[in-house]
C-alpha cells in the first residue's frame, strides 16, 4: 500500500501536482470554449441560410405558378367579365393584373389578396379596391425585401403599365409620399387612379417603421390586344 507522502512525492517526481493537473484541465477546458462556440455559430449560420434558401425557392415556386395561372386567365378573360360587372370580388391569391414599371425592369404578376401567403407569389391587389383602368384608386401592394425591393428607385414622371383581360393602361407616378405605417394614407377616387404601396425605408433592418406611396394617373387606355403573345408575363410590353 503506497502512502500519502509518497503518492506526492512522485507526482513531484514526474513534475507535476494535483494542483497542476487541475490547472491544466482547466486550461483545457478554456481553450476547447471558443472551439465549440465557433462550431455553434458555425451550424446557426449553416441552418439560416438554409432556411433562407427554402423560404426563396418557395417564393420562386409560387411566382412561377401565379404566371402560369395568369396566362391561363388572359386566355379565358374571367377576371374581364368581372371587371365588366363592376365587381372586385375574386378569390384570395388569383392572378388579376400584370404591373411593367420600365425603369426598374419590373415585371409581375399581381394577385388577389394581402396576406403573407398571397404575397409570397407577387405584389397584392388590396380587396376591396377597384381593378387598375376603373373609376377609383387601384391598390397594390408588396413586400420590399421581394418584388417591390426597387421601388424606392421610382421617380416622379416615370411610366407604369398594367394588364388586365379588359384593358391595358400605361401611367404616370404623379407623387411620392412617405406615411407612418398606422397613417391612414389610401383614400378613394371618381376618377382612375394606381397607387402602390410598401414598407419605409425599403433597406431598413427590422420591421419598417412608415410606408411608401406611390401614386399614377392614366395617361392613355385601350382594349387588350388578343393572342397570348401579347398578354403572356416576361414578353416584351408593347
Amino acid at each position: 500500500m503506497v502512502s500519502l507522502p509518497s503518492a506526492v512525492s512522485q507526482f513531484s517526481a514526474l513534475g507535476a501536482s494535483p494542483v497542476g493537473i487541475r490547472e491544466a484541465r482547466g486550461r483545457g477546458r478554456r481553450r476547447r470554449a471558443p472551439r465549440v462556440f465557433g462550431i455553434l455559430l458555425l451550424a446557426i449560420g449553416v441552418m439560416l441560410v438554409a432556411i433562407v434558401g427554402v423560404m426563396q425557392l418557395r417564393g420562386a415556386v409560387a411566382r412561377e405558378r401565379a404566371r402560369t395561372e395568369w396566362t391561363k386567365v388572359m386566355k379565358s378573360s374571367t377576371i374581364s367579365a368581372i371587371a365588366g360587372l363592376g365587381l372586385t370580388r375574386v378569390p384570395s391569391g388569383a392572378p388579376v393584373v400584370r404591373v411593367i414599371i420600365p425603369s426598374i425592369r419590373l415585371d409581375e404578376v399581381v394577385v388577389e389578396g394581402l396576406s403573407d401567403k398571397d404575397l409570397w407569389s407577387g405584389p397584392g391587389h388590396m380587396p376591396g379596391t377597384v381593378f387598375p383602368g376603373q373609376n377609383g384608386n387601384s391598390v397594390v401592394s408588396a413586400h420590399r425585401d421581394r418584388h417591390f425591393h426597387r421601388l424606392d428607385d421610382v421617380r416622379v414622371g416615370d411610366r407604369i403599365e398594367t394588364q388586365t383581360p379588359q384593358m391595358s393602361v400605361i401611367w404616370r407616378i404623379t407623387q411620392r409620399r412617405v406615411v407612418g405605417k398606422d397613417e391612414r394614407a389610401i383614400f378613394e377616387t371618381t376618377t382612375p387612379m394606381l397607387t402602390l404601396t410598401t414598407c419605409w425605408p425599403t433597406r431598413y433592418v427590422g420591421p419598417a417603421p412608415d410606408r411608401l406611396l406611390l401614386t399614377a394617373e392614366p395617361v392613355s387606355m385601350r382594349e387588350r390586344e388578343t393572342g397570348p403573345r401579347a398578354v403572356e408575363p416576361g414578353g416584351v410590353a408593347r
